[in-house]
């Protein structure tokens, strides 16, 4: 069951980072050329599309990623006991800082006060924690084993 996990896990992320890489680094710039009419239809086509798909990839991706922890909760009791418990710890502690993004982002939208210059800023962040988190969960296994 373990490996399922972290298969499912690990392609959860490739399909949240993928996106986030999509937006940041290709979109961003492919829009600049465009009409600003045909830039917002696209970009809210997009944000739509993107919104539908990741909360299922989100709710894997977390779902998996608990159960993952789960496993390793020895661990996460003494974190300073040993470098995968403080490499997993930082993991989720960067986890829960990306939940925290999403707060940000939902309290912004219900106020009306997301800007284009701070949802480019939440996605950046949000791309540089997950680049982060995968160099951590490399970073776990290469010292486990």
């Amino acid at each position: 069951m373990y490996g399922v996990l972290l298969i499912t896990h690990l392609l959860a992320a490739i399909a949240f980072i993928g996106t986030l890489f999509f937006e940041v680094f290709i979109w961003h710039a492919a829009r600049r050329p465009l009409s600003q009419a045909v830039r917002e239809g696209v970009d809210q086509a997009i944000a739509q599309r993107s919104r539908h798909v990741l909360h299922g990839v989100v709710l894997v991706l977390y779902g998996a990623g608990i159960a993952l922890a789960w496993q390793h909760r020895g661990a996460l009791s003494q974190p300073l006991s040993n470098s995968f418990g403080l490499l997993l710890s930082l993991k989720i502690l960067l986890a829960l800082s990306i939940v925290g993004h999403y707060v940000w982002l939902a309290y912004w939208l219900k106020s009306g006060r997301l800007t284009p210059s701070r949802a480019c800023w939440l996605r950046r962040s949000i791309l540089g924690h997950m680049v982060l988190i995968v160099v951590l969960a490399k970073a776990m296994f290469y010292w486990q084993f």
